[in-house]
């Protein structure tokens, strides 16, 4: 499972920085902390806004963890359910894994899938409770960017599902990351919009790599290898 924490971690970050999410970053956080865009960036410096973005965007990330650990659990229980066939549920999670890269590469784009559907989920803008609901909403959804990074996730749950947990902990946490830090760099966000379509492209690629390596089971003899060379002591910190 070691390389699959690895991979789930650069996904979640990798889900931030697409370009179905990080261009509307500054919205989502006008959305959730009821200031318009203009007052984030002019006075984010202040500690009581400061205080306000990082309080919000905690019962954001709150929000959308929710989502995250439920698509996990029911990803380990599709798995658990299916144990006897264990291999073969390794080989379609690749080939879908393989498919969700294809689509990032922009090589495969099925109409179905191109669309965004997202659950407008109600909450009063600015109170902490909104932004757990408005976390639910954004996670409760499909985006062409976010939703093949999140279904590969979903896809080594099923394969492993003992892993779901820690699985969706750590995409959960690469995805929080950003958000928390560029809370206090709003005005720093639009030169990096340029670069996310080609972390998609870098991403599509990683997939379809991983994909491969779990279709025909290097991926277990790679974690094995690294389990083998891991010191004790950083097993003794997780």
């Amino acid at each position: 499972m070691t390389i699959s924490i690895g991979i789930a971690f650069l996904a979640g970050i990798a889900s931030f920085f697409s370009p179905c999410c990080l261009p509307l970053y500054p919205s989502y956080l006008s959305l959730i902390t009821g200031m318009s865009v203009q007052q984030l960036k002019e006075e984010q410096s202040k500690r009581e806004v400061r205080k306000k973005i990082l309080l919000h965007t905690l019962f954001f990330i709150l929000g959308f963890s929710v989502v995250f650990y439920t698509l996990g659990l029911v990803a380990g229980v599709f798995g658990s359910m299916l144990v006897q066939y264990r291999e073969l549920v390794r080989q379609v999670a690749a080939i879908f894994i393989i498919v969700m890269g294809l689509m990032l590469l922009g090589i495969f784009q099925p109409q179905l899938l191109m669309r965004e559907r997202k659950w407008n989920v109600a909450g009063k803008r600015g109170s902490y409770g909104g932004s757990f609901l408005f976390g639910i909403g954004f996670s409760a959804g499909w985006s062409p960017c976010v939703g093949p990074i999140l279904g590969a996730i979903l896809g080594l749950a099923a394969q492993d599902p003992g892993s779901w947990f820690w699985l969706s902990t750590v995409y959960a946490i690469g995805f929080a990351l950003p958000f928390f830090v560029l809370g206090f760099f709003i005005g720093s966000t639009r030169w990096l919009v340029k670069y996310s379509g080609v972390l998609m492209k870098v991403g599509g690629v990683l997939m379809i790599v991983m994909g491969i390596l779990l279709f025909t089971d290097q991926m277990a003899r790679m974690n094995a290898w690294l389990q083998g060379v891991t010191p004790d002591w950083l097993y003794n910190l997780m």
